[in-house]
């Protein structure tokens, strides 16, 4: 059974930095794909960065610059390095993996105020 389990959220200012983890069970391999997707109090869940296995990632305009995705096989561990953080960045993040079908962590979330 394919687990998925974020942490790394919290509370920051505007323009400071945070770090997601995504633990997945399994290796990386075993995922199509994988990424982060995040929904806001009254807004659909957008994608935020997907990395298919073995290609390029690829990031909504409005985090373009800012986040970054990466994968470390060894830990079977999936990031999101988020910088110059907005308040418009303010969400419920949630983990995502593709096999033959789509898994998903519990979420969490990323406050961005002053």
């Amino acid at each position: 059974q394919v687990q998925l389990v974020e942490s790394g959220g919290g509370l920051v200012q505007p323009g400071e930095s945070l770090r997601l983890s995504c633990a997945h069970s399994g290796s990386t391999f075993s995922f199509t794909a994988m990424g982060w997707y995040r929904q806001a109090p009254g807004k659909q869940r957008e994608l935020v960065a997907q990395i298919i296995t073995g290609g390029s990632p690829n990031y909504a305009d409005s985090v373009k610059g800012r986040f970054t995705i990466s994968t470390d096989n060894a830990k079977n561990t999936m990031y999101l390095e988020m910088n110059s953080l907005k308040p418009e960045d303010t969400a419920v993040y949630y983990c995502w993996g593709l096999t033959t079908r789509s898994h998903w962590g519990q979420g969490t979330q990323v406050t961005v105020s002053s």
